[in-house]
């Protein structure tokens, strides 16, 4: 995938804005322009836009309440353009994207490409591009989590291992900007399947301190993801042994390594 640098140089701001009890909303701002990812409250994102920004896009990854509930209510006090995926029912969408499509946003001088990622639901995508001349970065919604990955409400676990190696694909230097803050909670369950990894250790250091002084966790970066998140790592000679260890018959291929992770995960308290 190539991407498309920006086209003015004035920096860009990536703000992760908490929503609810673990969402972010996320808010890109530059040159008195901002987009926003997920709004699935449109409170926290008006207590920006009042101070004097122009909100031009809204950037919907899928159909969850959570990520929608304020789409509405912002295109109307906005008239920022709503794009989302092509496949799912949103309550407001100007633009249906899926993947191959692109999103201009001249306001911002940026430009991402859509991706599809079903899995955690059936039309998932995610959006790409670069928010500095050399800054990569993915808004992946609910499918990727740092050190985790998104239930499977609506998809199966070939379409999340396809979805997931797309992400793989990318940059190791993208920031990953989740849509929850579960990265402690990932990192708990992902030290039983890899407790001898030295960079998850590590990891897990980085988090208590930062939720020890209230900071969120990410964006994480996916560099970091492949070193430290299992379900990135299904091929894994450590992490297929893990999995093998909690399944009744043997693990044949990547899907079924992941299929069963995901249950461990799920059962995991």
């Amino acid at each position: 995938m190539k991407l498309i640098a920006p086209t003015t140089a004035a920096p860009a701001t990536l703000t992760p804005i908490p929503a609810f009890a673990d969402n972010y909303i996320w808010m890109v701002q530059k040159n008195g322009h901002a987009l926003v990812v997920d709004p699935g409250d449109a409170t926290p994102v008006l207590a920006w836009i009042d101070q004097g920004l122009v909100l031009d896009a809204i950037l919907v990854t899928h159909h969850h309440n959570d990520h929608t509930g304020g789409v509405r209510a912002l295109h109307q006090r906005t008239g920022a353009r709503v794009y989302g995926p092509r496949h799912e029912n949103l309550p407001y969408r100007d633009v249906p994207l899926s993947e191959g499509d692109s999103v201009d946003l001249p306001g911002l001088g940026l430009h991402f490409q859509v991706l599809d990622i079903p899995g955690h639901t059936a039309g998932h995508i995610a959006y790409v591009g670069l928010i500095g001349a050399d800054q990569p970065l993915i808004f992946c919604g609910d499918t990727l989590f740092s050190s985790g990955c998104g239930r499977l409400f609506e998809g199966t676990p070939a379409q999340m291992v396809e979805s997931l190696g797309k992400i793989g694909t990318l940059p190791v230097k993208t920031l990953v900007c989740c849509a929850h803050e579960y990265t402690a909670a990932n990192i708990r369950w992902a030290l039983q399947v890899e407790p001898e990894n030295v960079a998850l250790q590590a990891r897990a250091r980085e988090v208590a301190e930062l939720r020890a002084q209230g900071k969120p966790t990410l964006p994480s970066r996916l560099g970091l993801e492949l070193q430290t998140n299992p379900f990135l790592r299904i091929r894994h000679a450590d992490v297929r042994a893990a999995a093998q260890r909690q399944a009744a018959n043997p693990l044949s291929s990547p899907e079924a390594v992941f299929a069963c992770l995901r249950h461990w995960k799920n059962e995991f308290k």
